[in-house]
Parts: structure tokens; sequence; C-alpha cells
């Protein structure tokens, strides 16, 4: 059975992300797959020390961090998966700090000694994962994709954990309302992407 990872950073229990994200695991699952959905915002982890002890540590294993917290339990689901989905809704032009903060602690994926310039990705000459990207904006979808850096982060974040992204779902104009539901032309698009990732 294929294992998939969905990491949600959203702050709002119900909002558009999380809905996205439960109907995209719905799908998933009447396909066959196994959906395990961790939400950030339930999941306390610490903000990265930038000390870089993680990187030092080489090989294609993920480096060990210093901070003892949930975050290596996350580490080693995510190396337990067989494919991800990555999701945070767009504040302020970005992700969301709880996201921005998991994207932060993913350095143990880096190999950077001290006498190299830059890091170097672990899982760089590894097999990819798939790994669908979901998001939402109050601006048109299209412009957010364009004009925000919500879109380049979580590409980052993807292949920074060795995953090539097979679909993106970008759901625009949600702020007209305080509680919006996910438009049936998305949900529609949810079954495609579901297919695509499995």
């Amino acid at each position: 059975m294929i294992k998939v990872l969905a990491i949600n950073g959203s702050y709002r229990v119900d909002g558009i992300t999380d809905q996205s994200v439960e109907a995209l695991a719905q799908a998933l699952e009447l396909g066959g797959a196994e959906v395990e959905v961790i939400l950030l915002r339930e999941f306390p982890i610490e903000f990265c020390l930038n000390c870089r002890a993680c990187t030092q540590q080489p090989g294609v294993a993920p480096g060990k961090c210093v901070i003892c917290d949930r975050m290596q339990e996350l580490i080693d689901k995510i190396e337990r998966a067989d494919c991800y989905i990555l999701a945070a809704p767009t504040n302020l032009g970005s992700v969301t700090a709880i996201f921005k903060r998991f994207m932060e602690r993913l350095a143990v994926y880096a190999f950077w000694p001290w006498d190299m310039n830059g890091p170097q990705f672990r899982k760089e000459q590894a097999p990819k994962k798939k790994t669908l990207l979901v998001s939402s904006c109050a601006a048109p979808g299209i412009l957010g994709r364009v004009f925000f850096g919500t879109s380049k982060q979580l590409k980052m974040s993807a292949k920074t954990i060795g995953a090539e992204v097979v679909g993106t779902l970008f759901t625009g104009m949600i702020a007209k309302q305080q509680h919006p539901k996910l438009p049936e032309r998305v949900r529609t698009k949810i079954k495609a992407l579901a297919v695509r990732l499995v």
C-alpha cells in the first residue's frame, strides 16, 4: 500500500487549505493509498538554531538535529512515506510562519561542512518521490502563483526532501467569506491530482 504523508501548514481549522488536504486524502484513500495528515499547528517543533550541526554529517540520510522535539519524528515519517502533499496558505505573500519554521528545520537534508561555500542536497541523486503542492490566497489563483512567494517556498521544501512536484492546487479568491467552502471545480481537479500522485 502506498503511504502518503500530508504536511499542512494552515492556521485556520476547516479553512480552504484544510478542506483541500482533506479532499485529497479522501480521494487517495478511495484509490487504495494510506494517508497520514500532519497539522503543523498541532505538531510542536522549535525554531531552527542555524547552528548547522545537522549539516556536518556526511551521507544521504538526514543529519541529526541538536534540538530534542518532535521534528525527528516528522523526519522519520518523511523518510518512510512514498509520496507527499505539502500545503500552506498564503499569508502576506508567503507560506505561514509555522510552515516556514518546518521548512527551516529541513536543514537536516543538507550537507554543508564549514569549509564549503554552499550546501549540497542529500537527496539530490536519490530516486525522486512524488509530491503535490497545495495553497490558497485572496488574489486570483494565477496571480497568487506568479506574484507571491508561496509556490517557490513549497517547491523548495519539496526539492529539499528529494521530491518531484507532479501537480499544484492553488485556490484563489478565498477571502470574501468568513467560512469559505471548497468550490466544486476544485474538488474535480483534486480527483485528477490524486491519480497523478499515486
